[in-house]
């Protein structure tokens, strides 16, 4: 995918998922990610970056022991192109999805399968842990300054899943979907996702997105199958 995402898309997919800390440095705005991931300890371009102020927002990086890394939307060329030639290579391509929240709030949940609240339980913060959404990560979504909440997704009478959603305007993000893999493969995914959907209704919003790795075909047959579609793309660049 090779356009940029709208602005009410990308505004929601920043703010849904903030660093600990940003730093401007030149053209470009740097994340203090404190362990929880690339998405939160990145460098990403504004308007008015230039090639000369790559070298800065490296040195912010090494000032936070992170290591230099930026984070480019497919479409922005340009960008690609100057961490090409300052020997950057592409990582961890990913796409941003995005569906109607009324294509998904067609048919309601089995009963007691989905629940959305805030603060999570310590359940769903197990479930996180026993998945890739480590505390640090968690920590990403309690300081998330948005309307928010923590989904809970329950299957066979035991609690199974957990994931995260928040909603900037016009546009939910979706965020940690994890289930138990004693539960995977029986529809609790595509239910957790509706639950995403449900309660992003109730707050106004008219679509939900989410990310997703290239690499992961199975999430992306999910999500396919529930009528996303790709909206964006984009890649982190590091040092080869």
């Amino acid at each position: 995918m090779t356009r940029l995402p709208d602005p009410a898309l990308a505004h929601a997919f920043e703010a849904s998922w903030p660093p600990a800390r940003t730093e401007r440095a030149g053209g470009f705005l740097v994340g203090l990610g404190e362990g929880a991931g690339g998405r939160v300890s990145s460098a990403r371009a504004l308007p008015d970056w230039r090639p000369d102020d790559i070298p800065l927002a490296e040195a912010q990086h090494r000032e936070w022991g992170q290591r230099p890394l930026f984070r480019a939307w497919n479409a922005d060329q340009a960008l690609i192109a100057a961490l090409t030639d300052r020997g950057y290579g592409l990582e961890i391509p990913t796409l941003v999805l995005e569906a109607p929240v009324a294509a998904l709030t067609d048919r309601p949940l089995p009963p007691v399968t989905g629940f959305a609240l805030w603060p999570p339980l310590a359940i769903q913060r197990r479930i996180w842990e026993a998945g890739n959404i480590n505390p640090a990560r968690q920590a990403v979504m309690d300081r998330v300054a948005l309307p928010k909440a923590a989904l809970l997704g329950r299957l066979h009478d035991r609690a199974a899943a957990a994931g995260f959603v928040a909603a900037a305007g016009d546009v939910a993000m979706l965020h940690g979907l994890e289930v138990l893999p004693d539960f995977r493969r029986q529809g609790l995914a595509g239910w957790m996702v509706r639950q995403a959907a449900f309660w992003a209704a109730e707050q106004g919003a008219a679509r939900l997105a989410l990310a997703v790795s290239e690499g992961n075909a199975a999430a992306r047959a999910l999500y396919r199958g529930l009528g996303f579609t790709e909206a964006a793309g984009y890649g982190y660049y590091a040092p080869v």
